[in-house]
Parts: structure tokens; C-alpha cells; sequence
């Protein structure tokens, strides 16, 4: 078994999509360990907040079998396809760790957006500060202390029974 981390994205109705993908989560994958919410700006393009999340659970399956469940759950929230990369989105699940796993194929693992962005390094640490990413080898906490917070401000939504 593999500890898998994913991020969750949102700024459509995102309560209710959040909700909604973590109930299908739950019904493909077992038990979440959740993140705190998140609030922070479009990143981007003009638009509503986002609310981000980071969520993680065992997971024994094949990456691209993982990835395309995440795909499918995205769908049923309402993700349509084919929109411009940095526009609204009803939701986005973005596998962000399966593991140790470095990998190019079926998708980039660890995802870059890791160290780049703090509305997922943020949540990565609530869950995982003192895992050491794949190919740094330094914490996620290390990482974040190191980086520029201010600059991305993040606003903790309190979302209850998630």
C-alpha cells in the first residue's frame, strides 16, 4: 500500500462540489484524511476565490487506474473538458503524490504544483509536514517555511463535516 495525496480544487459552488467529491472519494478509495479548507485567489485569470483542500489515503492501484477514477469523480461533479487550463472549474482533483513514485507517465509525479503554489503546499503540510518530497528529499514543512506565504494568501474556510 501507498500513501497517495490529492489535491482538491473548486470555485463553483465549492461546498457543494467538495462535499460531493469527497463523499465519491470516500465510496471508491475508503477513508480520507483531510486537510483544512482553504480560500484563496484565481490563479491565472479573473474569477471567485477557490477552495482548496488536500486529501490522502492507502491506495494499492495503478496510477493511471487512480488517475482515471480521479477524472470520473471530477465528471460527475460536473467538470466539463476542453475550457481554457486557467479558468472556473466545478472541481479539480490533481494527483499530487502516489508514494515515493517519481514519475513522468501516466502523469508527472510529484506534481510541480506542489513547491509552486501554497494553496497546495499549505494543505500538503497539514497532512504531511515532516514527509520528505520524492525528489528534494527535504520536508514539506522545510519547504514551506521557506516559502514566500505573504505573496499567496490563504484563508481558512471552516467547513464543517467534511
Amino acid at each position: 500500500m501507498s500513501e497517495v495525496f490529492v489535491g482538491i480544487g473548486s470555485n463553483v459552488e465549492p461546498e457543494r462540489r467538495i462535499r460531493e467529491a469527497l463523499r465519491l472519494m470516500r465510496q471508491r478509495f475508503g477513508a480520507l484524511r483531510i486537510s483544512p479548507v482553504y480560500r484563496n485567489p484565481a490563479v491565472g485569470f479573473q474569477g471567485d476565490d477557490f477552495y482548496n483542500l488536500v486529501v490522502g489515503f492507502q491506495s494499492n492501484g495503478q496510477v493511471a487506474a487512480l488517475n482515471a477514477a480521479l477524472d470520473e469523480i471530477e465528471e460527475q461533479c460536473g467538470r466539463l473538458r476542453g475550457g481554457p487550463r486557467f479558468a472556473p472549474r466545478t472541481l479539480d482533483l490533481d494527483l499530487l503524490l502516489y508514494g515515493d513514485l517519481v514519475t513522468e507517465s501516466p502523469v508527472r509525479l510529484p506534481r510541480r504544483e506542489i513547491l509552486k503554489y501554497a494553496y497546495v503546499l499549505k494543505p500538503l503540510v497539514d497532512l504531511a509536514a515532516d514527509r520528505r518530497h520524492p525528489v528534494t528529499g527535504r520536508s514539506f514543512a522545510e519547504h514551506w517555511r521557506e516559502f514566500d506565504a505573504a505573496a499567496e494568501p490563504l484563508v481558512p474556510v471552516p467547513l464543517q463535516g467534511l
